[in-house]
């Protein structure tokens, strides 16, 4: 039985992992190269702490060490249970012979207690569901605060995580820094589709409009979104329908963009490996005119910059929105998971080979999992998190206990069942006293089997949307490439002053305060600030990451 989640959940969520490809390989990435010693400290111990520890530690099975040992663990803490509590955590406790102590701070706070403790000098051993930035992971890894870890992964301690890297060897690349060492891990998902969460079309609309098939052209989009605004589509007998709705266009725009060829809404790279700035693409002229054409004809919300997302969703339960994004349409809509409401198809535009789709990249944007210096024991470190890149361990920390909240009903095709939750209630709420992946981004692999039986029929709605709309014209928009920090300062300063010129024109383009005639002269603008070297950087970033191995 489908238990709704929690909004604020799912849509953190798809920001921690969907979204921010593009934002890590912006981040600074200071620092130097760091030599040998962090090198030999990824070999089998770290910095300070290397010996004779390895031997202690089991390279296959359970437990990890045969004598208990103690790690202290930072993470985000979303305030759902303490955990210390939590059912996961004292089963791996119990397999693997490591207790762990916890420093956690509140999801809200993390980022800035991070960073305390970055400049602090006393460190966690464990650094989990960290959202290490590219910047953090070369720096505080070139400053020996973090250690490599590509030595125990290929040395033996990693054996689940190593095979995920020999057999999809662009995350290796996209996590080895440019010294050449790992000092962070990914969140693997492989079978993710959406890089942001997509477009939806009420589907009560569609209905009183006795629309059959959706809109596959721009063309037919605007056809639609009129008879929405003439033809009382709520059938309330006021004209309070919004053809169109949005939150400052961040929720709509990189959809909207593969109308017009464009991957991404800063860098992407085309199917032929050239890299673009998109908002000094022709796409992002059809973009910018046929957003002008909904806003002048009221099709396109007036209140889209300045609505909240709370905002908007009160006008989604309304029943007066016709098109809009959310990570799942009943968040906007109201009402329990159905079919009711169809993903939006992405639309052809006028520009050839329309439209493309940026498809998520299969792994987290930031490093979740981290190993700092003062760590006692690495090689056991490492084991610990390898298990939630196998089935068993990446199957307890997503679903809780076996007997809890599920239960095989074939074991032999790891077929399973789900459970009453336990005093009733929310299944997802219930799951986040057990687990601590819930509401974070932790290290791990997501497999299909894990959900194997567990699926409801919305899941599979979502599963065959994705399917037929967007895996077909898909494609990564760009890879986690780190720059050099030359290039990155060079990249930052240059930014820093594009985004809010390139952000303020949209709005003024689109509400018609500024003419589209104005277009040569903005896009000169963007060449004077350095759109064309934003390019030629992270072409030759691309062009390096094509070329290692």
């Amino acid at each position: 039985m489908w238990t709704k989640p929690r909004t604020n959940l799912s849509k953190l969520l798809t920001t921690a992992i969907g979204m921010s490809l593009l934002a890590g390989s912006l981040a600074a990435c200071s620092g130097t190269n760091s030599g040998a010693d962090n090198g030999s400290a990824g070999q089998g111990g770290s910095a300070g702490n290397a010996g004779a520890a390895d031997s202690a530690v089991a390279k296959e099975g359970m437990p990890i060490v045969q004598e208990p040992i103690t790690l202290s663990l930072m993470a985000p803490d979303v305030g759902h249970a303490k955990w210390e509590d939590m059912a996961v955590l004292k089963e791996m406790e119990k397999l693997t012979n490591i207790k762990l102590t916890f420093q956690n701070a509140p999801q809200d706070s993390f980022e800035t207690k991070k960073n305390l403790v970055f400049a602090s000098g006393s460190y966690p051993d464990i650094f989990y569901a960290a959202d290490l930035k590219p910047a953090e992971q070369v720096t505080y890894g070139s400053q020996g605060v973090l250690i490599p870890l590509e030595g125990l992964i290929d040395g033996g301690y990693a054996p689940n995580l190593k095979k995920i890297l020999d057999e999809n060897p662009q995350i290796r690349k996209n996590i080895t820094t440019p010294d050449g060492h790992i000092y962070a891990l990914p969140n693997v998902d492989l079978t993710a589709v959406w890089y942001r969460s997509p477009m939806w079309y009420n589907g009560s609309f569609l209905k009183k409009l006795g629309v059959s098939e959706l809109p596959k052209t721009t063309d037919e989009f605007y056809a639609y979104l009129k008879r929405v605004k003439a033809e009382d589509a709520n059938g309330n007998g006021k004209a309070d329908e919004i053809p169109l709705t949005s939150t400052k266009l961040d929720d709509l725009r990189m959809f909207f963009f593969g109308f017009w060829g464009m991957y991404n809404e800063v860098i992407y790279a085309d199917k032929d490996g050239k890299v673009h700035y998109s908002p000094q693409e022709e796409g992002y002229k059809g973009y910018l005119t046929f957003m002008n054409k909904l806003w002048s004809e009221e099709l396109l919300d007036h209140e889209t910059f300045s609505q909240t997302d709370e905002q908007k969703k009160a006008k989604g339960k309304n029943n007066q929105v016709a098109v809009f994004n959310d990570y799942y349409p009943y968040f906007t809509m109201g009402g329990e998971p159905s079919r009711e409401h169809p993903m939006m198809q992405p639309l052809q535009s006028e520009i050839a080979g329309t439209p493309v789709y940026g498809k998520h990249p299969g792994q987290s944007a930031n490093g979740v999992f981290a190993i700092s210096k003062t760590n006692p024991n690495p090689e056991a470190t490492m084991r610990w998190a390898d298990y939630q890149y196998g089935y068993e361990g990446s199957l307890l920390f997503s679903q809780g206990p076996e007997n809890v909240l599920w239960k095989y009903s074939d074991k032999a095709t790891l077929t399973k069942e789900p459970l009453e939750v336990p005093g009733g209630g929310s299944r997802d709420d219930y799951k986040g006293t057990l687990t601590p992946n819930y509401g974070i981004l932790p290290p791990g692999v997501n497999l299909p089997e894990n959900n194997k039986g567990l699926q409801s029929d919305f899941d599979a709605f979502i599963a065959e949307e994705n399917e037929k709309k967007l895996v077909p014209i898909g494609k990564i928009p760009f890879p986690n490439v780190f720059l050099t920090p030359e290039e990155q300062s060079e990249v930052t300063a240059m930014l820093s002053d594009m985004n809010p010129y390139v952000e303020q024109m949209e709005a003024k383009f689109i509400t018609g305060q500024e003419p589209l005639s104005g277009w040569d002269k903005y896009a000169a603008q963007l060449k004077k600030m350095g759109s064309d070297r934003i390019v030629e950087i992270y072409q030759a970033a691309y062009d390096r990451w094509n070329g290692s191995k």
